[in-house]
């Protein structure tokens, strides 16, 4: 039988090895320098505005969608929660193409939008799509667990004060599940800044417009290695510290609660 520490030797060494030799690739001042670079920070650029407004979209339209379907029982719910998480295991590529063929100029919205003058593919609007339609499903999960496990006496007790439904969400609802709310936002918003495949299907990878931090890494690969990696680095950091900010509101709820209860016990 294999000894246990091997085993955990090796599996840590094969998922941290590729990472460490990611950060250890260039000594950290040629790294900062290459992030100064027109390419890296007209991605950082887009990368930055295109989240903000896909996180906002998600936020403000996604919220009260999993309220809605966190606090209700109804036929057919679990088909619309399958429904709901199908892009978290849609292939990349796939949801691209079917951002293409719904919004694109050709697609099934395409007469609709153009006789609107509205003209969706390969530009930033485009991006801002690709994002929602691949992180939001990260979001609406987490709120809907985080709304289903709210204590319904607190919302019929709120009920009974005359609060109604939108005061009772504001107010009770959303900041009694707001840890929940919270770390499923960040997952959402970790996974949009790391978007690449639909992105670059329906929206093209153009500098300066499009092109968001995992299409730099692409398009640099082949040009620039050591801008690539540093690119790379970045995208590391910030899915490294969502993660880590995600693990410690935890431990740091419980402990803010716990001091609560202390002081009300004294």
């Amino acid at each position: 039988m294999i000894p246990l520490g091997i085993v955990v030797a090796a599996v840590l060494g094969f998922l941290v090895l590729p990472i460490v030799a990611l950060i250890v690739y260039q000594p950290p001042a040629a790294l900062w320098r290459q992030l100064g670079s027109a390419a890296t920070t007209d991605a950082i650029g887009v990368s930055l505005k295109t989240n903000l407004i896909a996180i906002a979209c998600t936020l403000g339209l996604g919220t009260p969608f999993a309220y809605l379907i966190g606090r209700s029982r109804f036929p057919g719910r679990r088909l619309l929660i399958t429904l709901v998480e199908l892009p978290l295991v849609m292939p990349p590529a796939v949801a691209g193409i079917a951002l293409l063929v719904a919004f694109g100029r050709l697609g099934l919205l395409g007469s609709a939008l153009n006789s609107l003058g509205i003209s969706l593919g390969f530009t930033q609007a485009a991006v801002v799509i690709a994002i929602v339609f691949v992180s939001a499903p990260f979001y609406l999960r987490g709120a809907i667990a985080a709304f289903e496990t709210l204590d319904p006496t607190l919302l019929d007790a709120a009920t009974s004060l005359g609060a109604g439904r939108v005061r009772r969400t504001l107010l009770i609802a959303i900041p009694l599940a707001a840890s929940g709310l919270g770390a499923a936002a960040a997952m959402s918003f970790a996974r949009g800044v790391g978007e690449f495949g639909a992105t670059i299907l329906f929206a093209g990878s153009f500098q300066g417009r499009t092109q968001t931090l995992p299409l730099a890494v692409y398009s640099l690969f082949g040009t620039n290695l050591d801008q690539a990696v540093a690119v790379g680095v970045l995208l590391l950091v910030i899915s490294g510290a969502t993660l880590l900010g995600v693990k410690l509101a935890g431990p740091l709820r419980d402990l803010r609660r716990h001091r609560l209860r202390g002081h009300g016990g004294s």
